[in-house]
């Protein structure tokens, strides 16, 4: 449930940042993705098993 929450919230983010945009105020949208690109990747170790699966899901400005 965890990754499902965390998809609400970068759709949220996406969201807010394309309502900012639309108005005018695209400083305050480029920040708002911005801090979306800062947030740290999640790393999960499966137990009893030697590799690590990396969890990332990609925000709704793309990756380039």
């Amino acid at each position: 449930m965890k990754t499902i929450k965390s998809i609400f919230k970068k759709f949220e983010n996406a969201m807010a940042a394309t309502a900012f945009a639309e108005a005018g105020e695209f400083e305050t949208a480029k920040q708002i993705m911005r801090e979306e690109e800062a947030r740290p990747v999640k790393i999960s170790r499966k137990s009893g098993s030697s590799y690590v699966t990396k969890i990332a899901v990609n925000s709704a400005a793309g990756s380039k």
